[in-house]
């Protein structure tokens, strides 16, 4: 075999793995995706439970006690909020252990980071003094100690029943106001 046939078949094989490498180096495989399975993780409660009593205290003295039959806490949600689906019941105690306020709902909705409460279907609350209130739609804003409602309102007192479409109030509803009042007032003489 010649020199010069033996260069050329170098050469071809040369090119020819050149030409491979180049050939498979080029082949673009992809990764495969991932794919989302599952919910978002937002809408997954880092806490389920069922039939709940809890007692939330200030300075080391008991304040509240939250029952409900169901809570979850969204906490990746945004907002984040805990949810009382099958609602809730919140009762207020003084000094002595005693209840002196009480609320009730069908369903509550808290805004933590907002600090709202924000109550719906059959709401019922009584203040210190004994007054009931009835509303399907009720707010508490923790930051700025109010209550709220843009809906009907019945307040039961000792001596009269209060109607009216919206209310505002302090958070301990000892002091409010109706802001349509309906209905009849008893006037003193």
């Amino acid at each position: 075999m010649s020199v010069f046939k033996r260069i050329t078949i170098r050469k071809t094989y040369i090119i020819f793995m050149v030409m491979c490498v180049f050939f498979f180096s080029c082949t673009h495989k992809t990764k495969p995706q991932r794919t989302h399975i599952g919910p978002d993780r937002a809408d997954i409660p880092i806490l389920n439970s069922d039939s709940v009593t809890t007692l939330v205290s200030d300075s080391g003295i008991t304040r509240y006690r939250i029952s409900a039959p169901k809570w979850l806490v969204y906490d990746k949600a945004e907002p984040s909020y805990w949810l009382f689906p099958s609602g809730l019941m919140l009762e207020k105690f003084d000094e002595q252990m005693n209840i002196d306020a009480s609320i009730t709902a069908d369903f509550a909705k808290y805004l933590d980071k907002e600090q709202l409460w924000e109550l719906r279907g059959n709401v019922v609350a009584v203040n210190e003094q004994g007054e009931k209130f009835e509303t399907p739609l009720f707010f508490w804003d923790q930051k700025t100690e109010t209550v709220y409602s843009d809906s009907a309102i019945t307040i039961t007192r000792p001596s009269s029943v209060l109607r009216g479409i919206g209310f505002r109030g302090n958070q301990t509803l000892t002091q409010y106001t109706i802001l349509n009042p309906t209905g009849y007032f008893p006037i003193e003489d």
